[in-house]
C-alpha cells in the first residue's frame, strides 16, 4: 500500500491543472471566476460580456428633482460599464498561475473589478432631456384685457435644473452614487420679478373711465369740430405694460396705428380732401391723457388735388383760381408753363405748404383784392377795419391762405429800392424764394422819398399788402407768428 503525502497530492493536483490549463485554449472562461456577483465560469467572452451588460442595464437609480422622482439605469445616466474589457479580464485571470493555484487549494472565486466610466457628454443630454420636461419658466404677474376692464394675471413661480452642476457632481461621486443607488439633482428655484399686478389694473381702469375730447381745426376754413371718443372706442390704442418696482405701475403708450385706425372714421367725417396728421394725433392724446386734461386739438391738413387744363388756362389764370402762388404749381409740375395742353393733368399742391408754422387761432385776417379792403378779427370780434393797397396788375398779390410768418421792423426790397417800415412777412411768392410778400406801412426810397401815402383803396404795390403807417404799427404789435391770413379775389 502507497501512502500519498499531502505535498505529494497537492504536486500531482498542480500537475494536472497545469495540464489541462496547457490543453484548454478555447474562449470558455474557467471556473470559480466572477464580478459583479456573477459566475462566469464556462462562458465565453462574448456570453460573460452580454451577461454584465444586462445585469449593469438590470440596476436602478432613483433621481430626485423637487417633488418627482424617476427610476433610471446607470447607462441612461451616462455611467458607461465596459463589459468586454471585464469579460477578457475574466478570461485570462483565470488562466494565470494564482487562479490554478485558487482551484487547486479550493480557495475562494476570483474576483474581476468592474470597469466602467462616466461620459459627461452623454450625461449632459440625458439630464438636459429631463430639464426641458421638469424646467418651468417664470410668470410675472401682468395685465389682460377682460369684457371691457383690465385685469391682473397672477403670477407663477419657476424652477430650473442646474445641469451643469450635475454632470459636474457625477463626474466625482459616481462610486457613492452607485453603491447608495439614489441621486437629488440640484434644482434653482425662481422668482418672478413682477409678483402682483392688482394696483396696475386698478390704475388703468380709472384711465379708462374717461372720454377723450377731441377739437379739429380747419385753418383754411376757420371750421371746427368736437368729437367725444369714449373710453370703448380708443381703449384699442392703448399699449399696457408693467414698470419695474414692488409693486409695480402702470405703463402705457398710443399705437400709432390704433390711432390711425380709430380716426379714419372721422377723417371720412372731414371729406376726401382732408385728413389728420397720425403722428401728431398719437402725441396729441397722449399728452392729454398725461396731462389729465382728456381734451386735446387736432389741426386738418388738406391733400393734394387734381386739375385737368380747360380751354384758355394759364398756370397763372389756374394759381388764381386756387388761391396757390403759380411757382409752388410748377415745382410740383416739372415741365409745366404757360404752353400748357388742354386735357392735361395737373397736381396741386396742398395749401398747407402756405402754413408752415403752427396756427394761431383766436386771431384771423382777411383780405379782399376787389374791395381792397382788410378786416382783422379777435375772438370772432371785429377789431380792425382798414382800406389797404395790393399788388399792381404787373405784380399782384395772390389770393390763398397763408400765415404771419415774420416780423421786421424795417424790411429793405433792394430789387425796388424800398425800406418797408414793421414789415410783417406772410407768404414765399416761390418755393425757396429769399423775399417774401406781406404787410407793411409806406414804404420809403432813397431814405427819404415816402411813396404811396395817397394810395390807399387801389392796387399799387409789387405784391405787398400796403397799410397806413400808423395801422402798421399796431397790426405789427398784434398779429403773432402763425396767425391766419385770407386773402380772397
Amino acid at each position: 500500500m502507497v501512502l500519498w503525502t499531502l505535498a505529494a497530492l497537492s504536486a500531482i493536483a498542480m500537475a494536472s491543472a497545469l495540464a489541462l490549463l496547457q490543453v484548454d485554449r478555447s474562449d470558455r472562461i474557467m471556473a470559480r471566476v466572477e464580478t459583479m456577483g456573477i459566475n462566469l465560469g464556462g462562458m465565453s467572452t462574448t456570453q460573460a460580456a452580454r451577461v454584465l451588460q444586462q445585469q449593469w442595464d438590470e440596476q436602478s437609480i432613483e433621481t430626485v428633482a423637487g417633488d418627482s422622482a424617476t427610476s433610471h439605469t446607470p447607462t441612461e445616466l451616462g455611467i458607461l460599464l465596459d463589459a468586454e474589457t471585464m469579460a477578457r479580464a475574466a478570461h485570462t485571470l483565470g488562466r494565470s498561475p494564482e487562479h490554478i493555484a485558487t482551484i487547486v487549494r479550493r480557495g475562494p472565486p476570483i474576483s474581476v473589478p468592474a470597469v466602467w466610466a462616466v461620459d459627461p457628454a452623454r450625461s449632459e443630454a440625458f439630464l438636459r432631456g429631463m430639464a426641458s420636461q421638469f424646467d418651468r419658466a417664470v410668470v410675472e404677474a401682468g395685465l389682460r384685457w377682460q369684457d371691457g376692464t383690465v385685469e391682473a394675471t397672477p403670477s407663477e413661480s419657476g424652477r430650473a435644473m442646474d445641469v451643469t452642476g450635475a454632470v459636474s457632481w457625477l463626474a466625482q461621486h459616481a462610486t457613492e452614487l452607485l453603491v447608495e443607488r439614489r441621486w437629488t439633482l440640484p434644482v434653482e428655484s425662481l422668482s418672478p420679478p413682477i409678483r402682483d399686478a392688482g394696483a396696475a389694473a386698478a390704475e388703468a381702469n380709472r384711465l379708462l373711465a374717461n372720454t377723450v375730447t377731441v377739437r379739429i381745426y380747419d385753418p383754411l376754413t376757420d371750421e371746427s369740430w368736437t368729437w367725444a371718443i369714449a373710453p370703448d372706442e380708443w381703449a384699442p390704442w392703448l399699449n399696457l405694460g408693467l414698470t419695474a418696482g414692488e409693486p409695480p405701475g402702470l405703463r402705457w403708450q398710443i399705437d400709432d396705428d390704433g390711432v390711425r385706425s380709430g380716426l379714419q372714421e372721422l377723417e371720412a367725417a372731414l371729406g376726401s380732401d382732408r385728413r389728420l396728421d397720425t403722428a401728431e394725433a398719437a402725441g396729441a392724446v397722449t399728452e392729454a391723457m398725461n396731462s389729465g386734461s382728456w381734451t386735446t386739438q387736432l389741426r386738418v391738413y388738406h391733400r393734394d388735388r387734381q386739375y385737368t387744363v380747360q380751354e384758355g388756362d394759364t398756370l397763372a389764370s389756374i394759381a388764381f383760381d386756387h388761391g396757390i402762388p403759380y411757382p409752388w404749381i410748377q415745382q410740383a409740375n416739372p415741365g409745366a408753363g404757360d404752353n400748357l395742353q388742354l386735357e392735361q393733368l395737373l397736381t396741386i399742391p396742398s395749401p398747407d405748404v402756405l402754413l408752415p408754422l403752427p396756427v394761431h387761432e383766436g386771431k384771423r385776417i382777411t383780405i379782399s383784392l376787389s374791395s381792397q379792403m382788410m378786416w382783422a378779427y379777435e375772438d370772432d370780434d371785429l377789431r380792425w377795419l382798414w382800406q389797404v393797397s395790393t399788388g399792381m396788375p404787373s405784380s399782384p398779390t395772390s389770393p390763398g391762405v397763408f400765415q404771419i410768418q415774420t416780423h421786421e421792423l424795417d424790411a429793405y426790397a433792394a430789387e425796388w429800392d424800398l425800406s418797408m417800415p414793421h414789415f410783417m412777412g406772410i407768404y414765399e411768392p416761390g418755393p425757396g424764394a429769399d423775399v417774401m410778400n406781406g404787410f407793411h406801412g409806406f414804404p420809403s426810397r432813397g431814405g427819404t422819398q415816402l411813396l404811396w401815402t395817397n394810395s390807399l383803396g387801389r392796387p399799387v404795390t409789387y405784391g405787398c399788402i400796403l397799410i397806413s403807417s400808423e395801422n402798421a404799427t399796431a397790426l405789427y404789435d398784434w398779429a403773432e407768428e402763425g396767425i391766419v391770413v385770407e386773402i380772397h379775389p
